[in-house]
């Protein structure tokens, strides 16, 4: 209780630098979530169209799964150099795997007999994509958004290592000075952050769901 006492007591009294460094953490994790969606999106029905393409690229996607989040980082520090950008660059790099493989999985795993009825109606392409394929793979895209969110926020703490700022600058300096109240101050709002992540994404899976049996 008085590690606790004693992280409350630091953050009260500074206020501007703990809110500044939630921002910082939230606008690299955001961004890196949005900028992964917005091309994992595309890119994961284009390789369910095309297996060709899904080849490569799944095979290439899957190398950086096996890559530690620290490990990206130290490769992208003598290209990149240190602060807000390497960062970011190494969180997409992160995210994008959960969200491909699971858009690309979400349409392939649409019954043809599906899209042979849609285009049987009169349908096109853009619209079978647009009104059947995409609503029907939503469920296992927002469940890919649900596990890159988690893993970004709470990745964005080892951007510290590198200049990029957040909740991370707390750890890393509260590991270095052995100073547990400091600990606390980033680690608890990291935790909170990415549980409130997987609570609203969970709660869009489930509603999309619901949607759709409705």
């Amino acid at each position: 209780m008085e590690v606790a006492a004693k992280a409350f007591q630091y953050i009260w009294e500074n206020q501007e630098r703990f809110l500044t460094a939630v921002q910082v953490h939230l606008t690299i994790s955001v961004t890196a979530l949005l900028v992964s969606l917005l091309v994992c999106i595309p890119l994961g029905i284009v390789c369910a169209k095309s297996q060709k393409i899904a080849a490569t690229v799944m095979n290439s996607i899957n190398t950086f799964r096996v890559i530690p989040s620290l490990a990206i980082l130290v490769i992208i520090l003598p290209i990149l150099g240190t602060g807000f950008v390497p960062a970011l660059v190494a969180l997409i790099l992160l995210a994008c795997p959960p969200i491909l493989i699971n858009t690309y999985l979400g349409f392939r795993g649409i019954d043809p007999a599906v899209i042979e009825a849609a285009s049987g109606m009169g349908m096109d392409e853009r619209q079978i994509l647009r009104k059947v394929e995409f609503p029907l793979a939503m469920p296992l895209v927002i469940a890919g958004g649900r596990t890159a969110a988690v893993e970004v926020i709470a990745s964005a703490t080892l951007a510290a290592f590198i200049g990029g700022g957040g909740l991370g600058t707390f750890i890393v300096n509260g590991l270095g000075m052995y100073n547990f109240p400091m600990l606390l101050v980033g680690a608890v709002p990291v935790a909170i952050l990415a549980i409130l992540s997987e609570v609203c994404f969970a709660g869009i899976e489930r509603w999309v769901t619901r949607y759709q049996r409705d």
